[in-house]
């Protein structure tokens, strides 16, 4: 949430006030226990739904981060609008630890809250998401089954970390970036689904983690720079070590770019998708520079992107972007679509982050 954050503080209301807040919505709208574990894709499998206009064959499913009601959605692509109250079918999967026993230790009613990163990855043969919330929750959960694959609870019931991204790495450890905290962590998750033991360095407004297979480096984003961190030591006992720092580009001289969302490019393994608080960008990891000569970015680069990804299938890009009048300053209801234009819209929908469906 970042920015989103301090000014709902500047209009006078205290972390914990909206923690409590936010809790006592989910609570009085009958939410809290009510999803203790992903619910069953079966019956949006044979959903008998026409293929919204403009909408691709072959357009994969589309996972959000769903703040308004604290869920993890996988929604139907072939719905241009998403009203899972009277369409339950338009969700094919969802995610919340509130009431699930498995995450009872990660104190999820005070650190579930803002639900901000939602990415699907495959990991020896498992489906995972990994997932973080502002006030402290982490995991990786497995896919559809919600198990816990490991989690972590930092700072519960405040954003003084406010985990903003995760990654899996291929040793089974798990990359966190902590942007109030300015961290980026590296879990030993492969000891276990409790693990507690960690490596880290500092990082500016840490907000996005990506792992590089072909260079075997971890890349993460923070408010001025991208870095590259070589991880050594073991799986048990890892290290992070800066082996490059690369300048973000900045709309006004003096001013923070504000790096935002880090993910890499499908089809082109030399590129990665980076936003800043004026613009997007794709950082072309041959030459060290980044680069805006990428098909649609007419309408894709634009400001306060939270979210970027495309499709290599369809060419289709999604994104998202604060949407004016809705209760936080950070929500959306829409999820933008670019080559060709479109828009899924979620009714009462109080959107963060959003991603194509593409387990990698």
């Amino acid at each position: 949430m970042s920015a989103g954050l301090s000014g709902g503080l500047s209009r006078g209301l205290s972390r914990r006030g909206l923690l409590t807040g936010a809790a006592g919505a989910v609570a009085g709208a009958g939410l809290a226990g009510a999803l203790p574990a992903p619910a069953s894709a079966a019956a949006s499998a044979s959903a008998p739904y026409v293929t919204g206009p403009g909408v691709p064959p072959g357009t994969p499913p589309v996972l959000v981060t769903e703040q308004a009601t604290k869920r993890l959605l996988l929604l139907d692509p072939r719905r241009r609008v998403w009203d899972p109250a009277a369409e339950p079918g338009v969700v094919r999967w969802q995610f919340s630890p509130l009431g699930d026993p498995r995450y009872r230790d990660l104190q999820p009613e005070a650190s579930w809250v803002y639900p901000c990163e939602a990415k699907v990855r495959l990991h020896r043969k498992r489906t995972l998401v990994l997932t973080t919330a502002s006030f402290g929750f982490v995991a990786a959960v497995e896919y559809p089954t919600g198990r816990r694959y490991w989690g972590a609870a930092l700072g519960p019931g405040d954003d003084l970390f406010n985990p903003h991204s995760a990654e899996i790495l291929p040793d089974g450890n798990v990359a966190v970036a902590c942007s109030s905290g300015a961290l980026v962590r590296l879990y030993a998750a492969s000891l276990g689904p409790d693990a507690t033991r960690y490596a880290e360095d500092r990082l500016k407004g840490a907000h996005g983690l990506h792992w590089d297979r072909a260079r075997r480096v971890l890349w993460a984003l923070g408010d001025d720079d991208l870095v590259a961190y070589a991880v050594g030591g073991t799986p048990a006992r890892p290290t992070l070590t800066r082996t490059s720092v690369t300048p973000l580009p900045v709309a006004v001289p003096g001013k923070t770019a504000g790096g935002h969302d880090l993910f890499p490019v499908a089809g082109r393994p030399g590129r990665l998708w980076v936003t800043t608080n004026a613009g997007v960008f794709q950082y072309d990891r041959r030459q060290g520079t980044f680069v805006r000569d990428y098909p649609g970015h007419e309408l894709i680069d634009r400001a306060s992107v939270k979210a970027v990804g495309n499709d290599p299938r369809t060419g289709q890009v999604l994104s998202t972007v604060p949407e004016k009048g809705l209760e936080e300053t950070w929500w959306t209801t829409k999820v933008g679509v670019h080559r060709p234009t479109g828009t899924y819209t979620l009714v009462n929908g109080g959107i963060y982050k959003a991603r194509w469906w593409l387990p990698r």
